[in-house]
């Protein structure tokens, strides 16, 4: 999700609020972000190397924002390469040229800038930005993206003491060039280096595996109080275990979604998933207790070093956190273990969420569903001695016109409405092939993943209402708004 037009750069995040009756959206009040992107030198696992920060900071800073607000975003581009910001599960209503993706949006050159306009409109919940070209997400340019409730709607609990960011993902000492060539040589980038905290390595909690002079992470609290943790999987590929110390999470919300309140003593987030959990300090302070984020489905023996561990910090805490870490998921012989938990998390339609009088609803049991689409997912094929990535067959290529531009400006040829819904018995090619939707349908999309490792599916700028999961297999309800979509 993106938005532009020509405004003043700082080096600086400017953040005011204003009402501007005459511009594009509404009355609705305004906020404004400035994001300069550049790279600078960090060491995140104790190895120099260049990293991608907004406004200086690594990861960046919040865009903080309220249900309806018009949001304005100029960005400057100070990389050497293309690039474009995207709003992680952002809704965009009928304007997806602000979405930032390649299909919709030209790219921001180096040393210029964009800036994106959008309203969250009937929006709340937990997001994250990031750039969305040429594998930049692996070095950095990532940072939360939160959208308030209203004054007018209440939270469906009680208002906590305070928002703690946690920013999650797996981490290469290569910086996003040199994997992009690892990838396009048809290789496999292999385990990665690490799994850093909001920016910074693991404590050293085990002297064999945790070298010396790792910057940590550590989040100070207060005894008795509960705070909000905004936890984000902001990684490319691993999923990862979330678990505190001695400490329960309770789930309140997910991507835009209160849930039914349960506590989890460790939770399973995928790349690109986002929760909100409360935790309440309620343990003696002996000690710091850990916090951990340790990989999913993979030989654990093996990835003891791929490990991200930051620090709870009590402000009455009598000495450092000692001892081994707390143990991971023992589902070695219960696969159904991953499977359930997701399962298990549930909205809350009993809270109003971004409006207090919802306009009607659906009768969800009786969707018509205008079109159905099998996507089948599997291992990377090399197609014109390349290795791609495909669905049913195809791996997307960019157009010359992003689809949006030439939807306006009626340029012919840029793409294709035939894309299969269903595999097809073919051989796989490269194609800019778009799914023909219904305008105001719905759409029944179902994946398939036979590949051979966990694929997170990006819905990019929609919601949607899962209605099957199964081990291989999810079914999905998608709206559509819009005409077309580009896979």
């Amino acid at each position: 999700m993106a938005r532009f037009g020509l405004s003043l750069f700082s080096l600086f995040s400017l953040v005011h609020i204003a009402l501007l009756p005459s511009l594009c959206f509404s009355a609705d009040p305004y906020v404004f972000y400035d994001l300069h992107v550049s790279y600078i030198t960090a060491s995140p696992l104790g190895v120099p190397q260049q990293v991608i920060a907004v406004n200086g900071k690594f990861p960046g800073p919040v865009i903080n924002s309220t249900t309806n607000n018009n949001v304005v975003v100029n960005v400057r581009n100070d990389l050497d390469e293309d690039l474009l910001m995207t709003w992680s599960g952002i809704q965009m209503r009928r304007n997806s040229w602000q979405d930032g993706l390649i299909g919709t949006n030209c790219p921001i050159h180096p040393k210029w800038n964009w800036t994106y306009q959008f309203q969250v409109k009937d929006q709340i919940g937990s997001f994250f930005y990031f750039p969305s070209l040429l594998f930049q997400r692996a070095s950095g340019g990532f940072g939360p993206f939160i959208i308030n409730n209203r004054d007018i709607i209440q939270i469906p609990f009680t208002q906590p003491d305070g928002d703690i960011f946690i920013m999650i993902g797996d981490w290469f000492t290569r910086n996003h060039s040199a994997l992009r060539s690892v990838l396009d040589a048809g290789e496999d980038l292999g385990m990665p280096d690490g799994v850093l905290i909001n920016g910074k390595g693991p404590y050293r909690y085990n002297t064999t595996l945790v070298p010396e002079g790792i910057q940590y992470e550590s989040i100070g609290v207060d005894p008795g109080k509960t705070y909000r943790l905004r936890v984000h999987n902001i990684g490319i590929s691993t999923c990862l275990n979330f678990r505190i110390q001695n400490h329960f999470l309770i789930l309140a919300e997910t991507e835009g979604h209160y849930t039914v309140q349960q506590n989890f003593t460790d939770v399973d987030i995928h790349v690109g998933q986002s929760y909100s959990f409360l935790v309440t300090m309620n343990q003696n302070a002996s000690s710091d207790y850990y916090i951990v984020a340790s990989a999913r489905f993979v030989n654990e023996s093996l990835w003891q070093r791929v490990t991200g561990v930051a620090v709870l910090h009590y402000s009455n805490s009598k000495g450092p956190a000692t001892g081994p870490l707390p143990d991971p998921p023992n589902d070695f012989y219960d696969k159904s273990r991953p499977v359930n938990q997701a399962l298990s998390i549930r909205q809350n339609v009993s809270s109003s969420g971004a409006r207090p009088n919802p306009q009607g609803s659906f009768h969800y049991g009786s969707i018509n569903v205008t079109d159905t689409y099998v996507m089948k997912i599997v291992p990377p094929v090399k197609i014109n001695g390349t290795l791609r990535a495909t669905l049913n067959g195809i791996s997307f290529v960019k157009p010359e016109t992003p689809i949006r531009l030439a939807d306006q400006y009626k340029v012919k040829g840029e793409y294709k409405l035939d894309f299969p819904n269903k595999p097809l018995n073919r051989t796989p090619r490269i194609d800019t092939s778009v799914i023909n939707a219904t305008y105001k349908g719905f759409i029944e999309v179902v994946f398939q993943n036979n590949d051979t490792v966990v694929q997170s599916i990006h819905m990019d700028g929609y919601s949607f209402f899962m209605v099957g999961y199964e081990s291989f297999i999810c079914f999905f309800i998608l709206p559509s708004p819009l005409r077309k979509y580009a896979l």
